[in-house]
């Protein structure tokens, strides 16, 4: 038998909803996070704003955001278990720079960030979906990428990394085809290993069963129309 889902949440809840984005934006609800007090002397528009999209167990998110207080995150997870087990971890850390939503990205990219609001986006690991059939479910498509692409401020950088050969094959063609975006590993498409980078759990399990694995790192131009 598993164990059942706990679903109280020892502190302040991190998540937070569509609607509620869309009523205050991101900055404001930082703010309601941070419990900023009136008059407060620090500016929020200095403050950078990083995404990760599909945070699983969270080693990644929580490692980012401990590491960089002065720097608002944004996890976006399609599972609602996930959300919930992560909103528990983000509670207990005290982590007040830390801001949940369950959504699909590919409508939370598209709705739910203004133009050039994000300074990194990280996509770690998404489904490959191996299945040829199935292959237009993965997440890294043409349009997806734009709307990414978007989202990012000028000098921004779209992280991707993947254990699967095939993704790799099309996530290197869709973003070589994003005329926005710059390879920032060039002349490599990828590297193999990234140092001081935070391994997960899931990578250090396919590391020892010796998959192959590909990050990806592009950043945005002055220069180029939509792609």
């Amino acid at each position: 038998m598993g164990r059942s889902l706990k679903y109280e949440i020892s502190g302040q809840d991190p998540r937070v909803a569509a609607s509620e984005v869309a009523a205050s934006g991101w900055s404001g609800l930082f703010e309601v996070s941070r419990a900023k007090p009136p008059g407060s002397a620090e500016s929020d528009a200095d403050r950078r704003m990083v995404l990760e999209i599909g945070f699983g167990r969270g080693e990644f998110l929580l490692w980012m955001a401990s590491s960089a207080p002065e720097v608002d995150f944004v996890g976006i997870e399609v599972s609602f278990k996930r959300t919930l087990k992560m909103a528990r971890k983000v509670a207990r850390a005290g982590l007040a720079n830390v801001l949940l939503l369950e959504a699909r990205a590919e409508v939370a990219i598209r709705e739910l960030l203004d133009e050039g609001a994000v300074a990194e986006i990280w996509i770690n690991f998404s489904d490959p979906w191996p299945k040829a059939r199935h292959a237009r479910r993965r997440l890294i498509q043409s349009e997806f990428v734009r709307d990414a692409t978007r989202a990012l401020a000028a000098g921004g950088t779209l992280y991707i990394a993947t254990d699967d050969v095939p993704y790799a094959h099309q996530i290197d063609a869709v973003l070589a085809g994003q005329n926005r975006l710059a390879n920032r590993y060039s002349p490599w498409p990828f590297l193999s290993e990234v140092p001081g980078r935070k391994m997960t759990g899931y990578e250090q399990q396919w590391r020892a069963e010796g998959r192959p694995l590909h990050f990806f790192a592009y950043g945005v131009t002055a220069a180029g129309g939509d792609g």
